[in-house]
């Protein structure tokens, strides 16, 4: 059986996180690195911002890869054990959203989300699980959504994909039991910049009174990090309280 996280919880830590440039990503990968932990930050187009954000997390190692590839899955995780000679943890949090009336969904549309979104994060999960099967103990997140538990009317190919992320989270905490935990953080509306008004109106009916923070992401995040095997298979929203209206 997987003995807990180590006297010292994260430092330490190898950890590579998925979208990690801009925003919730962002605000992870900074939380991680406060905790101690050697994060390995993923990108694809956003150079600019990952480069950034490795600055802030002291230097942090970059991998580049689109998340529609298996193959560049595959390398990127080849990529981490190599430079950085194993890997702790996994928090896959890159993802898409857009919104369509659901009569107007293109196939075309539908593979763009469900290939970052739901593909990439089992093949993110299956690359990670065979480096910590060799180890002997590994932590695995996904970062699901609000949307995969309420149905929202224009987002129905999104709502699919990250209701997919929480059974294949499920799913694989079964298949990777023991020594693999694998969890699920699913937030509420994280307001940013380009908040529109449904999401403000998404807000308002918040109990908690307002929108959440990329730390407050974070913070659910460590948790399952840290947390012993005894903590797997399980969905936290972080969402004020929105899920329950």
């Amino acid at each position: 059986m997987a003995s807990p996280p180590s006297e010292g919880g994260l430092n330490g830590k190898i950890i590579l996180v998925t979208g990690a440039a801009k925003r919730i990503g962002r605000g992870i990968a900074l939380r991680l690195a406060q905790e101690g932990a050697r994060v390995a930050i993923h990108y694809d187009r956003s150079e600019a911002e990952a480069r950034r954000t490795a600055e802030e997390c002291g230097g942090a190692e970059l991998f580049r890869a689109n998340l529609e590839s298996v193959p560049q899955i595959q390398q990127m995780f080849a990529d981490v054990e190599q430079r950085l000679g194993r890997l702790d943890g996994l928090v896959n949090n890159a993802a898409r959203f857009t919104r369509f009336d659901p009569l107007e969904i293109t196939e075309k549309d539908w593979d763009f989300i469900h290939a970052v979104n739901l593909k990439a994060v089992f093949f993110c999960c299956q690359q990670a699980a065979r480096i910590m099967k060799r180890q002997g103990e590994g932590r695995i997140v996904n970062i699901s959504s609000l949307g995969g538990i309420r149905p929202w009317a224009e987002h129905a190919h999104y709502c699919a994909s990250k209701a997919g992320v929480i059974m294949l989270t499920k799913a694989l905490s079964k298949a990777f039991a023991p020594e693999i935990t694998v969890n699920s953080v699913a937030p509420g509306v994280i307001p940013f910049d380009d908040i529109d008004e449904r999401g403000k109106r998404m807000i308002e009916n918040t109990p908690a009174g307002r929108g959440g923070t990329p730390a407050e992401i974070a913070d659910a995040v460590v948790f399952f990090l840290r947390s012993s095997n005894f903590v797997t298979g399980q969905i936290l929203a972080i969402d004020g309280g929105l899920s329950l209206r």
